[in-house]
């Protein structure tokens, strides 16, 4: 369904940018009001608080506890390719039915093997703290399916990113002569919660990635929820506390597909950070999450850099961001877009939000006129 609100395109008059463009905008006041595109749908609260540390265990109230991602008011259909994928027949399975035989080591292994992976820690939901992050193998696929069946956590402890896929690292291994568009590997994470995820440090494609990083092949997260991750709090273009993406096979979209992104906080993006990739996020929820860097990108004279796109930031030239039966709320920005930041350097990317709500995103520095929380600069937005 079309936004009942005609959100107008963006003059390119406005004043600069300080974005990869390169120019300084007009500051503009910070949106407290809310902005509505299309019907607004109150979510049931989401997951927040951080996991609790330790090995894999049981929760301590299993039977109370029910597994709900994402905004079960939204109403945005999902294409076939979004769906999530069948792993009634895995290919390995993490544990042997028990919290104790699900150890950080065994998704680890589990995750360099690649296929359908699902787990078998027993019936209450469990947490496994990660000691070492989970990398995927570019020559094991082509598809690497992790699905946690609603009651797994995995978690970095605050310690670490969680989990990484990248096919123009060499240490993974190169399996085209162009690692930058390829179709493999192909990562799904599904019914699985990741929390505590923490890149700070980390600088291979300049960082972010708190959770989750990746390069190359395809990415979609289906019913999944990301609480208190973390990446640098300064840098003027890296992000994604949760999310960070780089390189999509022939720019098709990563798919967010009813999942949850909570308490997130990085320079940029807290909750998902990319540079020329496009996004369909469906039926999904972004609630307080933070930008907290400061200087913008470039960066001011004097700071760090940082500070835009309270739960989303996304940057690059040509690329398209589409929004549905999703709720945004109460994130923030110290400096552009408490809720979006979009800035597409050549002009040609557009932003498409439908029967979404946006509310209570305050951009502390800059944002677009007439679209509180959203700062945008392209060919068209809608």
């Amino acid at each position: 369904m079309k936004s009942a609100v005609t959100l107008l395109v963006l003059a390119l008059a406005t004043a600069p940018l300080p974005a990869c463009g390169g120019d300084d905008p007009a500051p503009a006041p910070a949106a407290d009001a809310g902005s509505s595109a299309g019907p607004a749908a109150d979510p049931s609260p989401a997951a927040s608080g951080r996991a609790g540390l330790g090995s894999a265990r049981p929760s301590p109230t299993p039977a109370t506890v029910a597994f709900r991602a994402g905004n079960p008011a939204g109403r945005a259909s999902v294409p076939a390719e979004a769906r999530p994928v069948d792993t009634s027949r895995p290919t390995r399975t993490v544990g042997s039915g028990t919290p104790a035989s699900c150890t950080s080591e065994a998704v680890v292994k589990a995750v360099a093997a690649g296929g359908v992976i699902t787990f078998d820690c027993g019936p209450a939901p469990v947490t496994i703290t990660m000691k070492a992050t989970a990398k995927v193998v570019n020559s094991h696929g082509p598809r690497i399916v992790l699905d946690g069946g609603g009651t797994v956590t995995l978690s970095g402890g605050g310690k670490r990113r969680i989990l990484y896929m990248n096919t123009c690292d060499q240490a993974q291994g190169f399996t085209t002569s162009h690692c930058q568009n390829q179709d493999h590997p192909q990562l799904t994470v599904q019914n699985l919660t990741f929390a505590d995820g923490d890149s700070t440090g980390e600088r291979t494609e300049g960082g972010g990635g708190g959770a989750i990083f990746v390069r190359g092949g395809r990415f979609k997260v289906v019913n999944s929820r990301f609480v208190g991750n973390r990446c640098d709090r300064t840098g003027p273009d890296l992000g994604g506390a949760a999310l960070r993406v780089l390189s999509q096979f022939e720019n098709k979209p990563v798919y967010v597909v009813s999942s949850t992104f909570t308490g997130g906080v990085c320079a940029n993006g807290g909750a998902l950070s990319s540079i020329g990739v496009s996004w369909t996020v469906l039926n999904s929820v972004f609630r307080d999450n933070r930008a907290v860097g400061t200087g913008a990108n470039p960066a001011r004279g004097g700071t760090p850099g940082g500070g835009s796109g309270g739960a989303i930031y996304c940057d690059g030239n040509e690329f398209a961001v589409r929004i549905a039966g999703t709720v945004i709320e109460d994130n923030s920005a110290n400096e552009g877009g408490g809720a979006i930041f979009f800035v597409s350097n050549n002009r040609t990317g557009s932003l498409q939000i439908d029967s979404s709500t946006l509310r209570r995103n305050p951009s502390r520095g800059f944002e677009t006129r007439g679209h509180p929380g959203i700062f945008f600069l392209g060919a068209q937005i809608s």
